[in-house]
Protein backbone atom coordinates (compact mmCIF):
# COMPACT_ATOMS: atom_id res chain seq x y z
CA UNK A 1 0.00 0.00 0.00
CA UNK A 2 1.48 3.47 -0.82
CA UNK A 3 1.84 5.59 1.51
CA UNK A 4 0.09 8.73 -0.11
CA UNK A 5 -2.80 6.41 -0.74
CA UNK A 6 -4.56 8.31 2.23
CA UNK A 7 -5.30 11.36 -0.14
CA UNK A 8 -7.62 8.95 -2.09
CA UNK A 9 -10.18 8.93 0.40
CA UNK A 10 -12.43 11.85 0.09
CA UNK A 11 -12.61 14.63 2.01
CA UNK A 12 -15.86 15.73 4.01
CA UNK A 13 -17.06 19.07 3.62
CA UNK A 14 -19.85 21.77 3.62
CA UNK A 15 -19.41 22.65 0.30
CA UNK A 16 -20.47 20.43 -2.76
CA UNK A 17 -17.82 17.66 -3.52
CA UNK A 18 -16.74 17.24 -7.12
CA UNK A 19 -18.27 14.18 -8.48
CA UNK A 20 -15.43 13.66 -10.90
CA UNK A 21 -13.10 11.08 -8.70
CA UNK A 22 -10.32 11.86 -10.52
CA UNK A 23 -10.49 15.89 -9.63
CA UNK A 24 -11.52 14.49 -5.81
CA UNK A 25 -8.25 12.33 -5.59
CA UNK A 26 -6.27 15.18 -7.15
CA UNK A 27 -7.38 18.14 -4.66
CA UNK A 28 -6.67 15.76 -2.09
CA UNK A 29 -3.09 14.63 -2.88
CA UNK A 30 -3.17 18.76 -3.53
CA UNK A 31 -4.18 18.94 0.42
CA UNK A 32 -1.46 16.50 1.60
CA UNK A 33 1.38 17.84 -0.27
CA UNK A 34 0.53 21.17 0.90
CA UNK A 35 0.76 19.92 4.43
CA UNK A 36 3.86 18.03 4.38
CA UNK A 37 5.35 21.47 2.52
CA UNK A 38 4.91 23.52 5.45
CA UNK A 39 5.00 21.37 8.90
CA UNK A 40 7.62 21.81 11.03
CA UNK A 41 8.04 18.46 11.38
CA UNK A 42 10.42 16.15 9.27
CA UNK A 43 9.16 13.20 7.30
CA UNK A 44 10.31 10.77 5.58
CA UNK A 45 8.54 7.63 3.71
CA UNK A 46 11.19 4.54 3.28
CA UNK A 47 10.66 0.96 1.94
CA UNK A 48 11.45 -2.33 3.65
CA UNK A 49 14.69 -2.11 3.09
CA UNK A 50 15.08 0.85 4.43
CA UNK A 51 15.73 3.58 1.52
CA UNK A 52 14.38 7.02 1.54
CA UNK A 53 11.84 7.36 -0.81
CA UNK A 54 10.25 10.96 -0.11
CA UNK A 55 11.61 13.66 2.41
CA UNK A 56 9.86 17.15 3.14
CA UNK A 57 11.29 20.36 3.24
CA UNK A 58 11.96 20.57 7.54
CA UNK A 59 13.58 16.91 7.12
CA UNK A 60 15.81 18.31 4.64
CA UNK A 61 16.38 21.44 6.67
CA UNK A 62 16.98 18.79 9.87
CA UNK A 63 19.59 16.84 8.29
CA UNK A 64 21.35 19.13 6.66
CA UNK A 65 20.41 18.59 3.33
CA UNK A 66 19.70 21.22 0.25
CA UNK A 67 17.87 18.74 -1.95
CA UNK A 68 15.55 15.93 -1.41
CA UNK A 69 17.80 14.66 -4.50
CA UNK A 70 20.70 14.13 -2.91
CA UNK A 71 19.33 11.84 -0.41
CA UNK A 72 16.42 10.03 -2.20
CA UNK A 73 17.10 6.20 -2.06
CA UNK A 74 19.69 6.35 -0.26
CA UNK A 75 19.46 4.15 3.20
CA UNK A 76 18.07 6.13 5.97
CA UNK A 77 20.90 5.33 8.65
CA UNK A 78 22.57 7.27 6.04
CA UNK A 79 21.01 10.26 6.43
CA UNK A 80 19.77 10.03 10.41
CA UNK A 81 22.68 10.00 12.22
CA UNK A 82 21.18 9.00 15.98
CA UNK A 83 23.78 9.64 19.26
CA UNK A 84 22.97 9.24 22.35
CA UNK A 85 22.67 12.06 25.36
CA UNK A 86 26.62 11.38 25.85
CA UNK A 87 27.57 12.04 22.07
CA UNK A 88 28.10 8.26 20.63
CA UNK A 89 27.11 7.15 17.62
CA UNK A 90 23.86 4.85 17.69
CA UNK A 91 24.93 2.55 14.94
CA UNK A 92 23.51 -1.57 13.87
CA UNK A 93 22.25 -3.00 16.99
CA UNK A 94 22.35 -0.28 19.04
CA UNK A 95 20.07 1.41 17.05
CA UNK A 96 16.70 1.07 18.26
CA UNK A 97 15.29 3.57 14.88
CA UNK A 98 16.84 0.76 12.77
CA UNK A 99 16.08 -2.10 14.35
CA UNK A 100 12.33 -0.81 14.32
CA UNK A 101 12.34 -0.29 10.69
CA UNK A 102 13.72 -3.69 10.03
CA UNK A 103 11.38 -5.32 12.28
CA UNK A 104 8.47 -3.50 10.83
CA UNK A 105 7.49 -2.05 14.47
CA UNK A 106 6.16 0.90 16.29
CA UNK A 107 8.87 3.09 17.63
CA UNK A 108 9.06 6.51 19.76
CA UNK A 109 11.37 8.20 21.72
CA UNK A 110 12.66 11.24 22.88
CA UNK A 111 16.29 10.26 24.05
CA UNK A 112 18.26 10.98 20.97
CA UNK A 113 20.18 13.44 19.49
CA UNK A 114 20.41 13.73 15.72
CA UNK A 115 23.49 15.16 14.41
CA UNK A 116 24.10 16.86 11.05
CA UNK A 117 25.67 15.23 8.28
CA UNK A 118 29.04 17.83 8.65
CA UNK A 119 28.95 16.85 12.33
CA UNK A 120 28.76 20.92 13.33
CA UNK A 121 25.67 20.69 15.15
CA UNK A 122 23.47 18.48 17.63
CA UNK A 123 19.93 18.45 18.25
CA UNK A 124 17.79 16.84 20.60
CA UNK A 125 14.54 15.00 18.51
CA UNK A 126 11.23 13.44 19.53
CA UNK A 127 11.28 10.40 16.75
CA UNK A 128 8.84 7.72 16.01
CA UNK A 129 8.21 5.25 13.34
CA UNK A 130 4.97 4.07 11.98
CA UNK A 131 4.23 1.04 10.11
CA UNK A 132 2.02 1.32 7.34
CA UNK A 133 1.36 -2.23 6.56
CA UNK A 134 3.02 -5.90 5.96
CA UNK A 135 6.54 -5.80 6.17
CA UNK A 136 6.98 -5.50 2.29
CA UNK A 137 4.90 -2.10 2.74
CA UNK A 138 6.34 1.22 3.35
CA UNK A 139 7.61 3.07 6.68
CA UNK A 140 7.34 6.50 8.11
CA UNK A 141 9.48 8.33 10.08
CA UNK A 142 8.78 11.51 11.72
CA UNK A 143 11.08 13.54 13.87
CA UNK A 144 11.03 16.74 15.31
CA UNK A 145 13.39 19.58 17.02
CA UNK A 146 12.74 19.35 20.86
CA UNK A 147 16.23 21.34 21.78
CA UNK A 148 14.59 23.88 23.44
CA UNK A 149 11.74 21.79 25.07
CA UNK A 150 14.80 19.94 26.80
CA UNK A 151 16.25 22.89 27.97
CA UNK A 152 13.11 24.11 29.72
CA UNK A 153 13.02 20.48 31.16
CA UNK A 154 16.17 20.84 32.41
CA UNK A 155 15.64 24.22 34.13
CA UNK A 156 12.61 22.87 35.57
CA UNK A 157 14.40 19.74 36.88
CA UNK A 158 17.18 22.25 37.85
CA UNK A 159 14.44 24.45 39.95
CA UNK A 160 12.81 21.64 41.56
CA UNK A 161 16.05 19.86 43.11
CA UNK A 162 17.63 22.90 44.44
CA UNK A 163 14.35 23.43 45.56
CA UNK A 164 14.00 20.71 47.11
CA UNK A 165 17.17 20.03 48.74
CA UNK A 166 16.68 23.17 50.33
CA UNK A 167 13.45 22.82 52.08
CA UNK A 168 14.84 19.44 53.15
CA UNK A 169 16.60 21.25 56.12
CA UNK A 170 14.14 22.97 57.61
CA UNK A 171 11.52 20.42 57.22
CA UNK A 172 13.87 18.21 59.01
CA UNK A 173 14.40 20.52 61.65
CA UNK A 174 10.81 20.76 62.12
CA UNK A 175 10.11 17.06 62.11
CA UNK A 176 13.09 16.58 64.79
CA UNK A 177 11.37 19.83 67.12
CA UNK A 178 8.03 17.75 67.06
CA UNK A 179 9.20 14.44 67.47
CA UNK A 180 11.32 16.41 70.84
CA UNK A 181 7.46 17.54 71.89
CA UNK A 182 6.32 14.31 71.46
CA UNK A 183 9.12 12.69 73.83
CA UNK A 184 7.50 12.21 77.39
CA UNK A 185 11.07 12.46 78.74
CA UNK A 186 11.92 15.98 77.19
CA UNK A 187 8.24 17.50 77.09
CA UNK A 188 5.37 17.62 78.99
CA UNK A 189 1.74 18.13 76.83
CA UNK A 190 -1.70 17.50 77.30
CA UNK A 191 -4.17 15.24 75.37
CA UNK A 192 -5.47 17.50 72.98
CA UNK A 193 -2.00 19.71 71.94
CA UNK A 194 -0.43 15.92 71.85
CA UNK A 195 -3.10 15.20 69.08
CA UNK A 196 -2.05 18.45 67.28
CA UNK A 197 0.83 17.60 67.26
CA UNK A 198 0.88 14.33 66.12
CA UNK A 199 -1.09 15.45 63.05
CA UNK A 200 1.59 18.33 62.68
CA UNK A 201 4.21 15.59 63.00
CA UNK A 202 2.14 13.30 60.25
CA UNK A 203 2.67 16.46 57.91
CA UNK A 204 6.30 17.28 57.98
CA UNK A 205 7.01 13.33 57.64
CA UNK A 206 5.24 13.51 54.53
CA UNK A 207 6.40 16.41 53.12
CA UNK A 208 9.87 15.37 54.07
CA UNK A 209 9.03 11.93 51.93
CA UNK A 210 7.91 14.25 49.18
CA UNK A 211 10.89 16.51 48.65
CA UNK A 212 13.35 13.16 48.70
CA UNK A 213 11.12 11.84 46.13
CA UNK A 214 11.10 15.15 44.07
CA UNK A 215 14.95 14.76 44.60
CA UNK A 216 15.30 10.76 43.48
CA UNK A 217 12.81 11.71 40.90
CA UNK A 218 15.26 14.46 39.10
CA UNK A 219 18.77 12.26 39.55
CA UNK A 220 16.81 9.72 37.69
CA UNK A 221 15.75 11.87 34.88
CA UNK A 222 19.16 13.72 34.01
CA UNK A 223 20.86 10.99 34.28
CA UNK A 224 22.58 11.66 37.34
CA UNK A 225 21.50 8.14 39.23
CA UNK A 226 23.26 5.37 37.68
CA UNK A 227 22.62 1.89 38.46
CA UNK A 228 25.37 -0.49 40.24
CA UNK A 229 25.18 -3.58 38.83
CA UNK A 230 26.49 -6.67 41.92
CA UNK A 231 25.67 -10.05 41.54
CA UNK A 232 23.27 -11.51 43.97
CA UNK A 233 20.93 -14.34 44.70
CA UNK A 234 17.63 -13.24 44.36
CA UNK A 235 15.51 -15.09 46.34
CA UNK A 236 17.33 -14.69 49.59
CA UNK A 237 17.88 -10.60 48.83
CA UNK A 238 14.31 -10.11 48.28
CA UNK A 239 13.12 -12.35 51.52
CA UNK A 240 15.58 -10.10 53.56
CA UNK A 241 14.32 -7.04 52.19
CA UNK A 242 10.46 -8.26 52.90
CA UNK A 243 11.03 -9.42 56.10
CA UNK A 244 12.22 -6.13 57.11
CA UNK A 245 8.60 -4.79 56.63
CA UNK A 246 7.14 -7.37 59.01
CA UNK A 247 6.30 -5.40 61.63
CA UNK A 248 4.38 -2.48 59.89
CA UNK A 249 2.44 -5.52 58.32
CA UNK A 250 1.66 -6.56 61.83
CA UNK A 251 0.85 -3.13 63.25
CA UNK A 252 -1.36 -2.96 60.38
CA UNK A 253 -3.24 -6.82 61.53
CA UNK A 254 -2.75 -8.01 58.04
CA UNK A 255 -1.33 -11.34 57.35
CA UNK A 256 1.96 -12.16 55.58
CA UNK A 257 3.40 -14.92 53.50
CA UNK A 258 6.85 -15.28 51.71
CA UNK A 259 7.55 -17.85 48.78
CA UNK A 260 5.66 -20.60 46.68
CA UNK A 261 2.40 -21.61 48.17
CA UNK A 262 3.83 -24.66 49.34
CA UNK A 263 6.27 -22.54 51.29
CA UNK A 264 3.48 -20.07 52.27
CA UNK A 265 1.44 -23.35 53.75
CA UNK A 266 4.15 -24.27 55.93
CA UNK A 267 4.52 -27.74 54.13
CA UNK A 268 7.97 -28.69 54.14
CA UNK A 269 7.77 -31.84 53.07
CA UNK A 270 6.83 -30.72 48.97
CA UNK A 271 9.22 -27.28 49.90
CA UNK A 272 11.71 -26.72 47.13
CA UNK A 273 14.15 -23.78 47.83
CA UNK A 274 14.80 -22.44 44.32
CA UNK A 275 18.14 -20.77 43.58
CA UNK A 276 18.03 -17.69 40.96
CA UNK A 277 20.94 -15.01 40.61
CA UNK A 278 20.86 -11.85 38.89
CA UNK A 279 22.71 -8.97 38.82
CA UNK A 280 21.00 -5.89 39.61
CA UNK A 281 21.57 -2.74 42.14
CA UNK A 282 20.78 -3.68 45.40
CA UNK A 283 19.85 -0.07 46.27
CA UNK A 284 17.48 0.20 43.59
CA UNK A 285 15.68 -3.27 44.61
CA UNK A 286 15.48 -2.07 47.93
CA UNK A 287 13.59 1.27 46.57
CA UNK A 288 11.48 -0.51 44.31
CA UNK A 289 9.96 -3.33 47.21
CA UNK A 290 10.06 -1.01 49.79
CA UNK A 291 7.23 1.03 47.89
CA UNK A 292 5.32 -1.77 46.31
CA UNK A 293 5.04 -3.15 49.65
CA UNK A 294 4.49 0.07 51.95
CA UNK A 295 1.72 0.25 48.92
CA UNK A 296 0.17 -2.95 49.51
CA UNK A 297 0.19 -2.41 53.28
CA UNK A 298 -1.16 1.11 52.95
CA UNK A 299 -4.47 0.21 50.37
CA UNK A 300 -5.54 -3.01 52.11
CA UNK A 301 -7.66 -3.06 55.05
CA UNK A 302 -7.31 -4.82 58.95
CA UNK A 303 -7.66 -8.68 58.51
CA UNK A 304 -6.33 -8.50 54.64
CA UNK A 305 -3.04 -10.20 53.96
CA UNK A 306 0.20 -9.23 51.84
CA UNK A 307 2.31 -12.24 49.76
CA UNK A 308 5.60 -11.67 48.11
CA UNK A 309 7.69 -14.03 46.23
CA UNK A 310 10.69 -14.24 43.76
CA UNK A 311 11.04 -16.88 41.16
CA UNK A 312 13.13 -18.02 38.10
CA UNK A 313 10.81 -18.04 35.06
CA UNK A 314 13.07 -18.93 31.71
CA UNK A 315 15.65 -16.41 30.98
CA UNK A 316 13.67 -14.16 33.75
CA UNK A 317 13.23 -13.34 37.68
CA UNK A 318 10.03 -12.58 38.17
CA UNK A 319 8.89 -10.81 41.38
CA UNK A 320 5.48 -10.44 43.07
CA UNK A 321 3.91 -8.30 45.54
CA UNK A 322 0.42 -9.02 45.66
CA UNK A 323 -2.38 -7.85 48.51
CA UNK A 324 -5.71 -8.09 49.07
CA UNK A 325 -6.73 -4.32 49.34
CA UNK A 326 -8.70 -2.25 47.24
CA UNK A 327 -7.79 -3.13 43.73
CA UNK A 328 -7.16 -0.73 41.00
CA UNK A 329 -9.79 0.32 38.38
CA UNK A 330 -9.16 -0.26 34.96
CA UNK A 331 -9.23 3.26 33.66
CA UNK A 332 -6.57 4.27 35.94
CA UNK A 333 -4.31 0.68 35.98
CA UNK A 334 -2.75 2.32 32.60
CA UNK A 335 -1.95 5.49 34.18
CA UNK A 336 -0.35 4.39 37.32
CA UNK A 337 3.34 4.45 36.40
CA UNK A 338 3.02 8.20 35.72
CA UNK A 339 4.59 11.12 37.42
CA UNK A 340 2.42 12.28 40.04
CA UNK A 341 -0.29 10.38 38.86
CA UNK A 342 -2.91 9.56 41.88
CA UNK A 343 -6.05 7.46 41.22
CA UNK A 344 -9.02 9.58 42.28
CA UNK A 345 -12.28 7.84 44.64
CA UNK A 346 -13.51 7.67 47.48
CA UNK A 347 -11.36 5.09 49.00
CA UNK A 348 -8.01 6.62 47.98
CA UNK A 349 -8.88 10.53 49.16
CA UNK A 350 -8.01 9.21 52.25
CA UNK A 351 -4.77 7.63 52.17
CA UNK A 352 -1.98 10.11 51.48
CA UNK A 353 0.22 10.31 48.95
CA UNK A 354 2.67 11.90 46.30
CA UNK A 355 2.41 10.07 43.21
CA UNK A 356 5.56 9.58 42.87
CA UNK A 357 6.14 6.14 44.28
CA UNK A 358 5.41 4.15 41.21
CA UNK A 359 6.83 6.55 38.86
CA UNK A 360 10.28 5.77 40.43
CA UNK A 361 9.58 1.99 40.40
CA UNK A 362 9.22 2.10 36.72
CA UNK A 363 12.21 4.24 36.25
CA UNK A 364 14.30 2.45 38.99
CA UNK A 365 13.95 -1.76 37.16
CA UNK A 366 14.14 0.00 33.74
CA UNK A 367 17.35 1.22 34.95
CA UNK A 368 18.25 -2.11 35.77
CA UNK A 369 16.60 -3.54 32.36
CA UNK A 370 13.49 -4.80 33.57
CA UNK A 371 10.02 -4.02 33.28
CA UNK A 372 7.14 -3.64 35.89
CA UNK A 373 3.18 -4.04 35.65
CA UNK A 374 0.10 -4.48 37.55
CA UNK A 375 -3.26 -6.92 37.12
CA UNK A 376 -5.94 -5.58 39.48
CA UNK A 377 -9.52 -6.31 39.92
CA UNK A 378 -11.07 -3.31 41.62
CA UNK A 379 -12.03 -4.09 45.32
CA UNK A 380 -10.34 -7.74 44.82
CA UNK A 381 -6.56 -6.63 45.52
CA UNK A 382 -3.86 -6.08 42.76
CA UNK A 383 -0.71 -7.46 42.24
CA UNK A 384 2.51 -6.19 40.95
CA UNK A 385 4.99 -8.04 38.65
CA UNK A 386 8.98 -7.18 38.60
CA UNK A 387 10.75 -8.62 35.76
CA UNK A 388 14.42 -9.06 35.58
CA UNK A 389 17.64 -10.52 33.63
CA UNK A 390 18.37 -13.71 35.42
CA UNK A 391 22.11 -15.01 34.82
CA UNK A 392 23.43 -18.39 34.95
CA UNK A 393 24.82 -19.49 38.23
CA UNK A 394 28.85 -19.46 36.01
CA UNK A 395 28.17 -15.77 35.41
CA UNK A 396 27.47 -14.87 38.82
CA UNK A 397 30.20 -17.19 39.71
CA UNK A 398 32.62 -14.88 37.09
CA UNK A 399 30.84 -11.59 38.25
CA UNK A 400 31.47 -12.50 41.89
CA UNK A 401 35.31 -12.94 41.55
CA UNK A 402 35.53 -9.65 39.64
CA UNK A 403 33.83 -7.73 42.27
CA UNK A 404 35.85 -9.49 44.82
CA UNK A 405 38.95 -8.90 42.73
CA UNK A 406 37.93 -4.88 42.62
CA UNK A 407 36.91 -4.73 46.68
CA UNK A 408 40.50 -6.26 47.63
CA UNK A 409 41.97 -3.54 44.98
CA UNK A 410 40.43 -0.53 46.56
CA UNK A 411 40.79 -1.68 50.07
CA UNK A 412 44.59 -2.44 49.53
CA UNK A 413 46.82 0.14 51.23
CA UNK A 414 48.99 2.46 49.28
CA UNK A 415 52.29 1.21 49.61
CA UNK A 416 55.06 4.48 50.00
CA UNK A 417 58.42 4.44 48.14
CA UNK A 418 60.97 1.75 49.00
CA UNK A 419 63.85 4.01 51.08
CA UNK A 420 67.52 3.28 50.60
CA UNK A 421 69.56 1.31 52.69
CA UNK A 422 72.64 2.81 55.00
CA UNK A 423 74.77 0.99 52.43
CA UNK A 424 72.87 2.31 49.48
CA UNK A 425 73.45 6.03 50.53
CA UNK A 426 76.02 7.40 49.07
CA UNK A 427 78.59 8.66 51.49
CA UNK A 428 78.71 12.10 52.48
CA UNK A 429 82.06 14.18 52.64
CA UNK A 430 82.58 15.35 56.26
CA UNK A 431 82.48 19.22 57.28
CA UNK A 432 86.24 20.41 57.83
CA UNK A 433 87.06 21.05 61.37
CA UNK A 434 86.88 24.62 63.09
CA UNK A 435 88.52 25.66 66.38
CA UNK A 436 86.16 26.16 69.00
CA UNK A 437 86.26 29.14 71.04
CA UNK A 438 84.84 28.95 74.42
CA UNK A 439 82.13 31.57 75.49
CA UNK A 440 80.47 32.85 78.61
CA UNK A 441 77.19 32.02 77.84
CA UNK A 442 75.32 30.47 74.10
CA UNK A 443 73.84 33.42 72.51
CA UNK A 444 72.20 33.25 68.67
CA UNK A 445 74.55 34.01 65.99
CA UNK A 446 73.90 37.17 64.05
CA UNK A 447 73.72 37.84 60.53
CA UNK A 448 76.37 38.20 58.31
CA UNK A 449 77.64 42.31 58.73
CA UNK A 450 80.49 43.63 56.58
CA UNK A 451 83.59 43.96 58.83
CA UNK A 452 84.69 47.62 59.68
CA UNK A 453 88.45 48.69 60.85
CA UNK A 454 87.96 50.05 64.42
CA UNK A 455 89.73 50.16 67.81
CA UNK A 456 90.11 46.20 68.71
CA UNK A 457 88.63 45.50 71.95
CA UNK A 458 89.87 42.58 74.64
CA UNK A 459 87.63 39.57 74.68
CA UNK A 460 86.77 37.92 77.81
CA UNK A 461 88.40 34.60 79.02
CA UNK A 462 86.99 31.80 80.31
CA UNK A 463 87.40 30.79 83.62
CA UNK A 464 89.57 27.70 82.81
CA UNK A 465 91.92 28.35 80.40
CA UNK A 466 91.70 25.61 77.50
CA UNK A 467 94.47 22.89 77.60
CA UNK A 468 96.19 23.90 74.43
CA UNK A 469 99.35 25.90 73.94
CA UNK A 470 98.43 29.84 73.59
CA UNK A 471 98.65 31.32 69.64
CA UNK A 472 97.98 34.15 68.54
CA UNK A 473 94.85 34.13 66.14
CA UNK A 474 92.81 36.43 64.71
CA UNK A 475 88.86 36.34 66.09
CA UNK A 476 85.70 37.49 64.49
CA UNK A 477 84.00 40.75 65.07
CA UNK A 478 82.75 41.01 68.53
CA UNK A 479 79.27 40.25 68.61
CA UNK A 480 78.09 43.20 70.28
CA UNK A 481 80.18 45.59 69.06
CA UNK A 482 80.26 44.30 65.75
CA UNK A 483 84.45 45.48 65.65
CA UNK A 484 87.29 42.88 65.08
CA UNK A 485 88.75 41.25 68.80
CA UNK A 486 92.61 41.36 69.84
CA UNK A 487 94.82 38.29 70.32
CA UNK A 488 94.22 35.61 72.68
CA UNK A 489 97.10 36.64 75.48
Amino acid sequence: MGILDFAKKPITTSKTTPTNAGENTSANAVLAELALNNITDGVLIIDSNGAIKMANPAALTMLGQKNASDIIGLDFNLAIKLENSEGMPLEGENNPLAVAAHNNTAFSSREFLLASVNAERQMGIAVNLIPTGGAHDDRIITFRNITKELEEEGAQMEFISTASHEMRTPVASIEGYLALALNPQTATIDARAQQYLNQAHQASQHLGHLFRDLLDVTKLDDGKLKPRFMPVEIVELVKKIADEHIPEIEKHHLKYSFGTPDEVSNDTSRRVDQIVYGAVDVDFLHEVLDNLIENAVKYTKEGGAVWVNARGDGEKILINVTDTGIGIAPDDLNHIFQKFYRADNSQTRTIGGTGLGLYLVKTRVEAMGGRVWAESSFGEGTTFYVSLPRISEEEYNKRKLALQNEEAMMAKPVQPPPQPTASQVPAQPAPPTQSVQPVQSVQPAPPAQPIQPATPQPQPQPATPPPVAPQPQVQPPNPITNQPQGEIK
